[in-house]
């Protein structure tokens, strides 16, 4: 292992984990692909599973055995012996890596990782016939938590609008438990996520639509006639304003989770919990 010890937070090999956004991340080293930022093992793990190249990484002195091992088998199994012994490894007692990162609750094991060329919206929709579409969801916690449901309840993937947070975002990926590396996903350019364009070009694609929402139309959930379609995209909608009127009305269903104790919705990521098991029924 290529082991080095920080004595300088303000060395500028350290820079991807304290001091460079993650926007910038997407444009880093390379501006075409970019990289990003994985913490904790699990997370490092099923991306390298996944195929995605390690780059560095940067280690709590006292997790170097515990949580680092595993993730030094993983790169020797999945990229090699040479990528294991030469990657560069940094590393500092907590106190130190608390001052860099700024990261108190979240155990002490970050990783970059050079991403892959992203989908297209015509190549991601290839072969697959249960998906969730994202519309303008902006919280990187939901993004995680949505597709952590999508993987665990047999989704084929889920697309998201341009607007909505990039399931590779530090938390997104750790509230997702890697699944973000799991069940392929893909954005939307700013023209196809505008308006009702992305509900016309999956219903191109085959897809009967389904809008999350509470119009004077809207069906339970429980639904066998929606349940028949060969195709579904279960529209879900951003934080506290949902869908926009004019998607809603563009979809070939309206669909709502029936609610009790006058609550008159639910977090959308519960929402799509409880929508992907009624749907994948």
């Amino acid at each position: 292992m290529n082991l080095i010890e920080i004595k300088d937070i303000n060395a500028q090999e350290l820079d991807v984990f304290c001091r460079v956004t993650e926007p910038q991340l997407r444009s880093y080293f390379d501006p075409e692909i970019g990289i990003f930022l994985a913490e904790t093992g699990n997370v490092i793990i099923r991306a390298l599973e996944a195929g995605y190249e390690p780059l560095s990484m940067l280690a709590e002195t006292a997790r170097l055995e515990a949580e680092a091992g595993p993730v030094f088998d993983a790169i020797e199994k999945y990229c090699g012996k040479e990528k294991r012994d030469t990657i560069p490894v940094y590393v500092a007692d907590r106190e130190v890596v608390i001052q860099m990162t700024g990261y108190n609750l979240v155990r002490g094991l970050w990783m970059t990782l050079r991403r892959k060329p992203e989908m297209s919206v015509d190549e991601f929709c290839k072969d697959k016939k249960r998906i969730t579409v994202l519309f303008d969801v902006v919280n990187p916690t939901n993004v995680g938590a949505i597709i952590r449901c999508a993987a665990a309840l047999g989704l084929d993937g889920a697309l998201l609008t341009h607007p909505s947070v990039d399931p590779l975002t530090r938390r997104s990926a750790r509230v997702s438990m890697g699944t973000v590396f799991q069940i392929p996903w893909a954005r939307a350019t700013r023209e196809e996520s505008e308006g009702i364009n992305l509900i016309t070009q999956l219903q191109s694609y085959g897809f009967k639509t389904v809008a999350m929402a509470l119009t004077e139309d809207s069906t339970s959930i429980d639904n066998d006639e929606i349940r028949a379609n060969e195709k579904l995209a279960v529209i879900m909608g951003t934080e506290g304003t949902g869908l926009p009127k004019e998607v809603i009305a563009a979809c070939d269903y309206r669909v709502m989770i029936p609610m009790y104790h006058g609550v008159d919705s639910l977090n959308v990521a519960a929402a799509s919990a409880i929508s992907f098991w009624e749907l994948m029924k």
